[in-house]
């Protein structure tokens, strides 16, 4: 039989290179779900987030994250997008949409921008429109989607099982 000891904070699992990946909200409407995304991204390995609209990061919650992962707030979310895509970051969605693909069967490129959306209304159609992919997590039971902050955590963990050095 195997015999387990419990470890409170082990070493960070290095990465060989820094990850390209910036997560973009749009205007949220609790900072209670920005604070779990910042401190989900942080555990991730991100070291950008830009939130749009009226943010504030609860300590309490983001914890460490708070201070390891740095946080842009901006006004609206479409100069955001546009920024990122002359920078050369493919701009994927996570919405239930029309021809959006499976998390399950989606390949992330490494300079990805998620851009996630406002927990009552998604993404716009505006943003939806700026996009070039849309990734979707099945739903298997009700409620019809997830909480935008626990899918931003699957999707944030996808992206390092499919990167998982950087």
């Amino acid at each position: 039989m195997n015999e387990f000891v419990h470890q409170r904070h082990k070493s960070l699992t290095p990465l060989r290179e820094p990850r390209a990946l910036v997560v973009i909200c749009a205007p949220l409407r609790s900072n209670i779900n920005l604070s779990r995304i910042v401190r989900a991204a942080s555990c991730c390995g991100v070291r950008q987030i830009v939130a749009c609209g009226q943010s504030k990061i609860d300590r309490k919650i983001a914890r460490d994250g708070a201070d390891q992962i740095v946080v842009q707030c901006r006004r609206s979310l479409t100069p955001v997008l546009k920024q990122y895509r002359s920078e050369g970051y493919q701009l994927v969605g996570l919405e239930q949409a029309s021809n959006a693909i499976s998390l399950f069967e989606f390949q992330f490129v490494k300079k990805t921008a998620l851009v996630v959306g406002n927990e009552r209304s998604g993404l716009s159609q505006d943003a939806l429109d700026a996009l070039d992919r849309v990734v979707e997590i099945p739903v298997y039971g009700l409620p019809h989607s997830h909480n935008v902050a626990t899918a931003c955590c699957m999707t944030l963990f996808e992206f390092c099982r499919q990167f998982p050095h950087g």
